[in-house]
């Protein structure tokens, strides 16, 4: 049975459109629509319930050693306040999944994980702990709203001291007072633009959501979520990355520190080079691409997209593929299957939209 997260009954009361996800009943959009929610989010600032979200709590004299064994990234050099992404490998290479680490102190780290992955990735990281550690699942005890927009930090201020704020990206701040509730308070998100993410006691998450939303925030649902992270290209698991596709493949090798042992890491490197390369289809014919689509070259079968969709603030279709790398060139003409026909795309560079890019 479906979960509520603590934000639903005020989901409903805004006129949010309810649709289960990730073992969640969530709002995919609310009544001005998905367009004027992403919009919302590259011109002013959104708010997203990602209670969802999983949560864990790593801690002990030998948290950092299996870290490292267990992810793919390197945690040594990871100072106290600053968090770092990185993917979790099954012995064969492929992803488990694709995570966030906080460092805490010392011998304390916080993990944020999928939610449909959750309990899988806990059970997996309890499977291969070793040594003097102690691993505390906070999926139930953590609630999570992500701020995200040019106004975010001006909204943020009306309700928080300013001088207190995460300064750099990918660092935090563990105790931040937000409309007077106690706040781990990240410079992290998932749309491609400037923002913060605010993990919370579950009680008082609809207090933080209302005080945001009365400052000027607008509530952003799951529809507005996907189109923005597949504009700023952000992977998302299941589409980017599973079982099958691993995170070299995907592009993602700043993640992936393969001098130093980790679980998949042998699987990986007997791989050799990628085959297939992730790309980014702008789409120039007439359709809308989706994930799981044949890609064409003439009449040759040479990959297969991994999300797409109409883009609202680039305003054009785009879509994610694997191909071989003689069809990775910007400019490359392709066609992708939609619904027996085929449909016109060319290869361009990701992500579709930078925050540091001018609108196209």
């Amino acid at each position: 049975m479906d979960k509520k997260t603590p934000l639903y009954d005020l989901h409903v009361e805004l006129g949010g459109k309810i649709v289960p996800f990730g073992g969640f009943l969530l709002p995919v959009q609310y009544p001005g629509g998905i367009i004027a929610e992403h919009k919302a989010v590259r011109e002013q600032a959104g708010i997203f319930d990602v209670s969802h979200m999983g949560e864990a709590l790593l801690e002990g004299p030998d948290a950092l050693k299996n870290l490292n064994a267990i992810l793919t990234n390197q945690f040594d050099n990871l100072k106290i306040g600053g968090c770092r992404y990185t993917i979790m490998l099954y012995e064969d290479g492929g992803c488990v999944d694709d995570l966030i680490v906080y460092r805490m102190g010392e011998e304390t780290f916080f993990l944020v994980l999928n939610a449909a992955n959750a309990q899988k990735d806990i059970a997996y990281i309890r499977e291969h702990l070793t040594g003097e550690v102690t691993f505390t699942d906070l999926c139930d005890k953590t609630a999570q709203i992500a701020l995200q927009g040019p106004q975010a930090k001006s909204i943020l201020a009306k309700l928080a001291d300013e001088s207190a704020f995460p300064t750099g990206y990918y660092t935090f701040v563990k105790h931040l007072q937000v409309a007077g509730v106690d706040c781990l308070c990240s410079r992290t998100g998932y749309t491609g633009e400037f923002g913060y993410e605010l993990y919370m006691a579950p009680e008082h998450a609809e207090t933080v959501f209302r005080a945001l939303l009365e400052n000027g925030a607008v509530p952003c649902g799951l529809g507005a979520r996907d189109t923005l992270r597949l504009e700023a290209a952000m992977p998302l698991y299941g589409h980017e990355i599973n079982e099958e596709i691993d995170p070299l493949t995907a592009g993602l090798d700043f993640a992936v520190k393969t001098d130093k042992p980790f679980i998949g890491r042998d699987a990986l490197l007997k791989k050799g080079e990628p085959t297939l390369h992730r790309v980014g289809l702008e789409v120039t014919g007439r359709g809308v691409v989706r994930e799981h689509m044949k890609v064409f070259a003439g009449e040759e079968e040479i990959g297969f997209t991994t999300s797409g969709t109409f883009c609202p603030y680039v305003n054009k279709g785009c879509a994610m593929a694997y191909v071989p790398a003689a069809y990775t060139q910007p400019g490359t003409e392709v066609e992708v299957e939609v619904r027996s026909r085929r449909v016109s795309c060319r290869v361009v560079p990701l992500p579709f939209y930078s925050r540091t890019r001018k609108k196209s």
